[in-house]
């Protein structure tokens, strides 16, 4: 064994009670699809040469800000172990059996970027099937393992984010300099000390200051996805855009100034004071960026920690149920308001009209097509007896009378007036094949029959453009707007006695019935693994983002 550390900077790491990383890059390998030894690749690093001084983190109150554990915990750091992920990958494989190997490597460039990048960089194809599950090597597949890890995005260059260049992940890294070094960004300056310690523990990387990691297009670099749509014999049909939340972004307020908000703003919120960024010899900085990544999927973060031993993962139980909570925190307060804001007496019950807000930078819900919000709007009479109610969230995780949960091939329209209580107002995508039917099969995809999710501030859906665009009813509706959607609920109360009390919500759920049931019939393990693990979470599978109330 080499060590690459001097005696000092060895010592001030134990002091500090670091784990020390005294391997150097030619200890550093992992099996192959046959077990075989071999040697890594040159361009990424995975975690462990980056947690070693970048944990042991905390504010002045004693709060936690250890980067290593926030990143571990999060969506980003197990987009590999996503059974989701993997359940739907097997299931477009054996849909477009003739394209598996293309369907590998699309799919994996996201979920895991750094096996992908590295291969693609030469030429190679990426073999995803014969990484699960990711336990399967004695000792593990750490660049797979790792799924979004640091130096992927730290080492992407400041070379046409934002533009079509760089979607679906067409990023370019960051090469090696005439010695050998490659650079690794980070918002900060970097004095010669921490160059020299970074360089000892990770081999090649030099810190190196980028502005650029505040670009929403380092975001939208791969969370912009197009798919491409394809026929019997795997020929290509269409184009579909898949996750488009950044450009839903660009076409709202928050993308302008004075009320320019980026990505990071909300997804890495900063904190509020100088602190260390690295545990020996910080300094302290202004401006550090939680590695929380907090987003809207906190269903998948449960089922990472209920099946930790199956998904290999990594993260510790404790530190997944912190960052469900957050998730579910963070979408109850930031994400949306409801309203009442009108009821009246009618002729046989009532007319209550329902306003709905999205308060994020893109649609709502955004991104991947499973997620789905809607309202639940129940009225009661004077002895609290239900007398209406539309929405209701089922056991199993299905909405009463929502058309396309009790069956595939149907959706439930767009309403501007709810009079029945098998009606139910979804904001929702809704995907067509070549065919005009509805599908859940990403590669089937040719565009959407139904877009009606919440608009964000200053969208204009009259210039959007067709990547974007509102689909399915709400299209021409004055009241679906980037104000909010206005709802009209007209009740029967029967012979029910008043004073009536109208209890309105929003909820959401990241992954809809029918996304994971229609992976029920693919009889593989990753497909029906997903099955049983959300019909295990089915009670837990949705909440509400917002509620109001009223009476008459």
């Amino acid at each position: 064994m080499k060590f690459r550390l001097g005696s000092a900077i060895v010592l001030g790491l134990a002091l500090a009670g670091i784990p020390i990383i005294l391997h150097g890059h030619s200890q550093t390998k992992t099996e192959n699809a046959k077990g075989d030894r071999v040697p890594p690749g040159t361009e990424f690093r995975t975690s462990d040469r980056c947690v070693a001084c970048h944990n042991g983190l905390k504010t002045s109150s004693g709060e936690d800000i250890s980067i290593g554990l926030q990143w571990s915990a999060s969506i980003m750091a197990n987009a590999s172990r996503d059974p989701y992920w993997q359940g739907s990958v097997r299931r477009e494989s054996i849909d477009h059996p003739e394209s598996s190997q293309a369907i590998q490597d699309d799919c994996s460039i996201c979920h895991m970027p750094a096996v992908r990048m590295e291969d693609r960089d030469r030429d190679r194809h990426t073999e995803v099937f014969a990484r699960f599950p990711l336990k399967k090597f004695p000792n593990g597949d750490k660049a797979a393992a790792d799924g979004v890890t640091c130096s992927v995005c730290h080492q992407i260059e400041n070379v046409g984010l934002g533009t079509p260049s760089t979607f679906v992940g067409n990023v370019k890294i960051a090469q090696p300099d005439q010695n050998g070094e490659r650079p690794e960004y980070g918002p900060f300056a970097i004095d010669k000390g921490h160059q020299t310690v970074m360089h000892s523990s990770t081999a090649t990387y030099r810190p190196t200051e980028g502005h650029h990691m505040g670009d929403p297009g380092l975001c939208g670099s791969c969370h912009t996805l197009y798919t491409d749509a394809l026929g019997p014999h795997g020929e290509k049909i269409g184009k579909f855009p898949e996750q488009v939340p950044f450009q839903e972004w660009e076409h709202s307020e928050y993308a302008v100034e004075p009320t320019r908000q980026t990505c990071q703003q909300c997804h890495m919120p900063r904190v509020d004071e100088p602190v260390a960024i690295t545990a020996l010899y910080g300094q302290p900085r202004e401006g550090m960026r939680r590695h929380v990544f907090v987003g809207a999927n906190f269903l998948m973060l449960g089922m990472l920690r209920t099946h930790k031993d199956e998904l290999a993962t990594a993260a510790e139980p404790e530190d997944l149920e912190a960052s469900a909570k957050r998730t579910t925190e963070f979408l109850q307060t930031k994400s949306a308001r409801l309203t009442i804001q009108g009821m009246e007496r009618t002729g046989n019950g009532l007319a209550i009209e329902v306003h709905v807000e999205n308060l994020t930078g893109h649609k709502l819900p955004t991104a991947y097509p499973s997620r789905r919000a809607w309202l639940h709007l129940v009225v009661r009479d004077g002895s609290g007896r239900i007398v209406f109610e539309s929405g209701k969230l089922n056991p199993d995780g299905s909405i009463v009378g929502n058309d396309n949960d009790a069956d595939p091939l149907k959706f439930e329209p767009y309403y501007r007036e709810i009079t029945q209580p098998d009606q139910v107002e979804i904001y929702e995508p809704i995907l067509k094949d070549s065919e005009g039917k509805v599908t859940t099969g990403l590669l089937h995809a040719v565009g959407y029959l139904k877009d009606t999710r919440l608009l964000p501030s200053g969208f204009d859906k009259a210039t959007a453009e067709k990547d974007i665009a509102v689909h399915g009813g709400a299209e021409d509706d004055p009241a679906f707007n980037d104000k909010g959607s206005s709802v009209r609920y007209v009740v029967s109360t029967g012979n029910a006695a008043g004073p009536f009390r109208v209890e309105a919500e929003l909820w959401y759920q990241p992954i809809g019935f029918r996304w994971a049931h229609n992976l029920e019939p693919y009889k593989a393990e990753e497909p029906q693994r997903m099955v049983r693990y959300y019909e295990e979470e089915a009670g837990q599978s949705a909440v509400v983002l917002a509620r109001a109330e009223a009476s008459h």
